[in-house]
């Protein structure tokens, strides 16, 4: 009798095949993860040791004169870090109501000026006012400079989250579904929250990593309006730490002695910035993955 291969069979890998895939993206996740890893390892070496033998993944003395360096700043560090999360949490807050309202109106084929709106967003994507525009409007009209509503208000509203924003609307919220809510009696903001929000949640979690991501990880307004250190982020002030350092550097046979610039952990301290710069967020990172992987995908298998 012949046997019947069924689609279960057909899919099944063979053990010898599974292990060696297994192996192949375990490597692929070691070489992933490996750099970041080598940075703190790097971030605790010490500096000596460092400039004479070079980087090593077990050195031969280790130190933590880097973070010492960097915390010397004590209270300006906590400051700072203490806007960074404000600004990262009030901003991805707004940005997601903002970017999911304007994607969700421009999603709704009955809404009258959704090719409009849909243009406008479009647009922005190829041309922008400039630089010179953008500082005066911030400064000079909306009076924004050294406040901290200039670290979120540029960047809340993004052309390119809105655009993915409202392809998810279109592919997974069925237009039969706000009919039928519609029917009920529901009006189109109990919609949007009740019903397009609750089932929206992996496309809101991805774009809500990216705002994440780009407000952490954002210096360069803190550099065009901030002047006040009470209200310098963390990235600008890790900046500010590198660049004198540099000049430091660059300037040791003038203002100081070749004994003590020889202690400062120049390429050390790069390694612990990085660090503390990457090391909060990238906690942060598993509490999105689920969702995260679910709005890239969503949409793109059809069953």
């Amino acid at each position: 009798m012949s046997q019947v291969t069924t689609g279960q069979d057909l899919n099944k890998i063979n053990y010898t095949w599974n292990v060696i895939f297994s192996f192949l993206i375990g490597l692929f996740a070691l070489s992933c993860v490996f750099p970041f890893l080598f940075v703190i390892i790097i971030s605790f070496t010490d500096e000596h040791t460092l400039a004479v033998e070079g980087f090593s993944l077990v050195p031969k003395q280790w130190s933590a004169d880097a973070y010492k360096f960097v915390f010397e700043s004590g209270h300006q560090l906590l400051r700072s870090f203490g806007v960074t999360v404000t600004v990262t949490v009030i901003g991805t807050l707004l940005t997601l109501f903002c970017v999911s309202t304007y994607a969700y109106a421009i999603a709704r084929k009955n809404f009258t000026y959704r090719r409009f709106f849909s243009f406008l967003a479009f647009f922005t994507m190829l041309f922008s006012g400039g630089l010179v525009p953008s500082y005066i409007i911030m400064t000079q009209f909306l009076h924004l400079q050294n406040t901290i509503w200039s670290l979120i208000l540029p960047s809340i509203l993004n052309a390119f989250y809105i655009i993915v924003m409202r392809t998810f609307f279109q592919t997974t919220v069925p237009d039969a579904l706000i009919e039928s809510a519609k029917i009920d009696g529901a009006s189109e903001f109990g919609i949007y929250v009740k019903i397009v929000l609750p089932i929206s949640l992996p496309g809101i979690a991805t774009i809500g990593l990216f705002s994440t991501l780009g407000f952490w990880n954002d210096w360069f307004n803190a550099l065009l309006y901030i002047d006040d250190p009470k209200l310098v982020p963390l990235q600008a002030m890790l900046m500010r730490i590198q660049n004198n350092m540099d000049f430091m550097v660059q300037n040791s046979k003038n203002l100081i002695s070749y004994d003590v610039m020889s202690s400062l952990p120049t390429e050390t301290v790069r390694m612990a910035m990085v660090v503390l710069a990457t090391l909060p967020i990238a906690m942060a990172y598993p509490f999105f993955q689920k969702y995260f992987v679910q709005g890239l995908t969503i949409g793109s298998v059809k069953e």
